[in-house]
């Protein structure tokens, strides 16, 4: 009788290591070996020769209710199997329902693990009104990281949060051990330069990278970093699109601070002057993306240990929202959970960047990052069974064909992958089949750190 419940056989993806005759088994939905050479007997065996078999994906930042009646937990987390994402982190900022109080997180739990098919942990935000007071609730109610924003979209579902109330929020989660995740653009430096490009009468694709030029998020990362280290608290910037970003970073975690940084999978691959060119507001994102010189040097800081984490910023906006001439009146936010590991797995390839950095930036750093590495992020014994299988099969994505993505569009349609996900395990059980997502609504877990500072 065999001991384990699944075992696939092929090159195993470690953050550490590369096995190249590998093998994972699985006993009830957790990791019982990892090992090399002739796989174990399994009910459930899989000798895959050619595949790559990675830890699941962390996706460390998605928008699934950012837009009302639009995508929603079972559209979010489907792409998400689809794409070898096994654990979604979603953003507080819901259309008319702001993550802001402990109520909210416990109400948007319910709501997710009514839907999810994935497994997902939940940011919390800030009432700008409120201040604050109600941090400690929110870690109460399970929130895994916080969320705030130097640049205000919005007044109250997307709100500036200004440096002195910045501060009173980093020194609210300092004692638990938590991180400040914050959006790092400089509200009046945006503000001047977007007056400027609309007074030019400029309206195409160039307006957006016009009115966000580069120092809006080098300054307000100093601005982050700086109260990261006045207050103790982790601080973190949620999407970098500049070399020089990661280059402050390192700098700060030199000196000895808590200071993480997130590259975006659309500033790994998109750049400015082919792609923003050509589908204009489809690629409108904050930061924007940045010229091809700019995808190449977050490469290298890449390969030099310099990026923590690697995410999608993934939101499904309605293509009404996303298809305006006028580019600034466009919608911010592309979809890519179903593409984001294929594809940094062919960036790294293409550099010859070791394999090894897909399984840290993308499973093992964010699972240390939200304080979930207790149950997530490795394929160790006794984590989570939680398996990305990729294949050597090349296609062209097209989101409309697929069928996981709800809105049919993506910045990423046409592109040619070299690696397709061929199978998506979550805690064991097959989610994705390299076609169909098998995955329930409702058969995903709400992921919640454990209420304590430390956790290794």
């Amino acid at each position: 009788m065999a001991d384990f419940d699944l075992a696939l056989a092929g090159t195993v993806i470690l953050a550490d290591r590369v096995i190249e005759r590998g093998f994972v088994a699985v006993a009830d939905g957790r990791i019982a070996l990892v090992g090399e050479g002739e796989a174990p007997a399994a009910r459930d065996s899989h000798r895959l020769p050619s595949a790559l078999i990675l830890p699941g994906a962390i996706d460390a930042q998605v928008h699934s209710l950012s837009q009302r009646g639009q995508e929603d937990f079972q559209w979010s987390t489907r792409s998400a199997a689809a794409g070898g994402v096994t654990t979604i982190v979603d953003m507080p900022y819901d259309e008319g329902h702001v993550v802001s109080s402990g109520q909210a997180v416990r109400e948007k739990a319910a709501h997710g693990e009514a839907a999810a098919r994935v497994d997902f942990a939940l940011y919390g935000t800030v009432d700008p009104g409120e201040g604050a007071q109600r941090i400690g609730e929110m870690v109460e109610a399970g929130v895994a990281a916080f969320k705030f924003s130097t640049f205000g979209t919005h007044p109250t579902r997307f709100p500036r949060i200004p440096p002195a109330m910045l501060m009173d929020c980093f020194a609210a989660i300092a004692p638990h051990g938590l991180t400040a995740g914050v959006h790092n653009e400089d509200h009046e430096t945006v503000e001047t330069y977007m007056a400027r490009t609309k007074a030019a009468g400029i309206t195409d694709w160039r307006a957006h990278g016009m009115s966000r030029p580069p120092i809006a998020e080098l300054l307000a990362m100093h601005t982050i970093y700086e109260i990261g280290a006045a207050t103790g608290c982790p601080a973190h910037v949620v999407h970098c699109s500049l070399g020089r970003g990661y280059d402050i970073a390192a700098a700060y975690r030199a000196q000895g601070f808590a200071a993480t940084i997130e590259a975006c999978i659309h500033y790994l691959v998109l750049d400015e002057e082919n792609d923003v060119r050509r589908l204009g507001g489809k690629a409108k994102i904050n930061p924007p993306i940045r010229p091809r010189a700019e995808v190449e040097a977050l490469w290298r800081h890449v390969a030099e240990g310099n990026v923590t984490l690697v995410s999608t910023d993934h939101v499904c906006w309605s293509k009404d929202r996303k298809t305006n001439p006028d580019m600034l009146a466009n919608a911010s936010g592309v979809p890519g959970l179903e593409v984001m590991v294929p594809l940094f797995v062919a960036g790294a390839l293409k550099r010859g960047i070791q394999l090894t950095f897909a399984a840290q930036l993308m499973a093992e750093n964010p699972a240390r990052h939200f304080r979930i590495a207790d149950t997530k992020g490795a394929l160790i014994p006794g984590r989570d069974a939680d398996i990305t299988v990729l294949t050597p099969e090349p296609y062209r994505y097209d989101a409309s064909a697929s069928g996981h993505n709800v809105v049919g569009w993506s910045p990423y349609n046409g592109l040619e992958i070299p690696w397709r996900v061929s199978g998506t395990y979550r805690r064991g059980e097959l989610v994705f089949d390299g076609t169909r997502v098998l995955a329930e609504p409702g058969s995903g877990r709400f992921i919640q750190p454990p209420r304590t500072k430390t956790q290794e």
